[in-house]
């Protein structure tokens, strides 16, 4: 008990120190937090005798509540009332960015040599962007309030929507096609029943939210909350189901309960310290000695893969009829990937072949390593980004006016 009581010392210690320094140098803590994983993990201060945080089951779970409460954070600001009214929109957005990035992944990984199989596992950790690591940026740069805020969201709603689909497929695939169409209808089944399960929920259940948190003890307000979303989302990675996007549709109910302000207020640092837990956990998964194994897939990824998410993103923004400007910001915010592309690389690890047991894992780590500190980076030098697209013009002078 005392060393498990000091290893998680030692990691807030970590992520308090690395803050600081992010603070210090006005940079994002997202890629600090993921550094500070690797550097403290058992793969750099473990492999030189050094104490470090072991990956075990109780930081997963942390970071696993880290991903269910920013998703509720995003699913409160995200009505259903607002989801429906915006349905086409993002039906569009989300079809520009899965038929531009999917099939990128899958590309390089059929020109690597690789089997149809290991490039779809390819196609996907390209494909989806992180809704933890985009989420918690927006909320620190100020973007959820800003216009291009709805179809990064909308974005990433499409894309937890159709990961499920995805990983329902894949996993049948992987695990060596068992049951075959019937089980990945099955699978199918099971996470589109319960997901409307969830939307009923959210569609009717406007009173109940509402009772379940009209309590005046701030104590038992949070804990009320907590008691919601996270068995919620626990049953839904239990059924298959991303327990992110269960975590959303739970935030949606509450963003209409007249709860949204408290909640907001109540819970941000218990969001905040269980996020930062989240992308340490990132780090301490990372094992740089792999990632020679994967440099050349992951170095075409990377120069590959952030343009064309910037491109779709930009369509995006247009399709919402966003101006020139905001799309690119857009385009911008839908950099970063995480969390679900390491779920994916997991289940690659459980394949038959090397390239899904070794290659796969070593990429995706390093890829979200890479993707995660670029993409926050892009976002907090936006407006560097934008000067070098719109060099004087139109476009300038419409960024002039929409700062203002």
């Amino acid at each position: 008990m005392a060393a498990a009581l000091l290893e998680f010392g030692y990691l807030f210690a970590v992520l308090a120190v690395v803050g600081a320094v992010a603070l210090r140098l006005g940079l994002s803590v997202i890629p600090l937090y993921v550094v500070g994983g690797v550097v403290a993990g058992p793969y750099v201060a473990g492999r030189f005798g050094l104490p470090y945080v072991p990956n075990g089951e109780v930081v997963t779970i942390l970071a696993e509540l880290g991903i269910v409460l920013l998703l509720f954070f995003l699913g409160l600001e995200f009505s259903l009332d607002r989801l429906r009214a915006s349905g086409a929109k993002i039906g569009r957005a989300g079809v520009i960015d899965l038929a531009v990035n999917l099939p990128i992944g899958v590309a390089i990984g059929l020109v690597l040599g690789w089997s149809p199989v290991e490039a779809l596992l390819l196609g996907g950790i390209v494909y989806i962007s992180s809704s933890a690591i985009v989420t918690k940026t927006l909320i620190d740069l100020g973007w959820i309030a800003d216009p291009e805020s709805e179809p990064i969201l909308g974005t990433l709603v499409f894309e937890d929507l159709a990961i499920a689909v995805y990983l329902a497929v894949v996993t049948s695939l992987v695990l060596g096609g068992d049951g075959g169409v019937a089980a990945i209808g099955r699978s199918l089944a099971i996470a589109f029943g319960f997901l409307g399960l969830l939307f009923v929920a959210v569609q009717y259940g406007t009173a109940l939210f509402a009772r379940v948190l009209d309590v005046e003890n701030q104590e038992a307000f949070v804990l009320r909350a907590l008691a919601v979303v996270v068995p919620i989302s626990g049953a839904a990675l239990a059924l298959g189901v991303s327990e992110a996007v269960a975590a959303f549709f739970v935030g949606m109910g509450f963003s209409t309960s007249g709860h949204r302000e408290r909640l907001e207020h109540l819970l941000v640092s218990v969001r905040d310290v269980f996020a930062a837990v989240f992308f340490f956990w990132i780090g301490l998964g990372t094992d740089p000695t792999l990632l020679a194994a994967a440099a050349v897939p992951l170095a075409i990824a990377v120069v590959v893969s952030t343009p064309s998410k910037v491109v779709s993103g930009y369509l995006g923004g247009r399709a919402y009829d966003l101006s020139a400007h905001r799309s690119l910001r857009v385009g911008v915010g839908m950099v970063p990937r995480g969390e679900f592309s390491l779920v994916i690389a997991a289940l690659a690890a459980a394949g038959t072949t090397p390239v899904m047991r070794e290659i796969i894992p070593a990429f995706a780590v390093g890829y979200v390593f890479v993707m995660s500190a670029l993409g926050t980076v892009l976002m907090q030098r936006s407006d560097l980004v934008e000067r070098l697209v719109f060099r004087g013009g139109a476009a300038d002078g419409e960024a002039s006016t929409e700062s203002a």
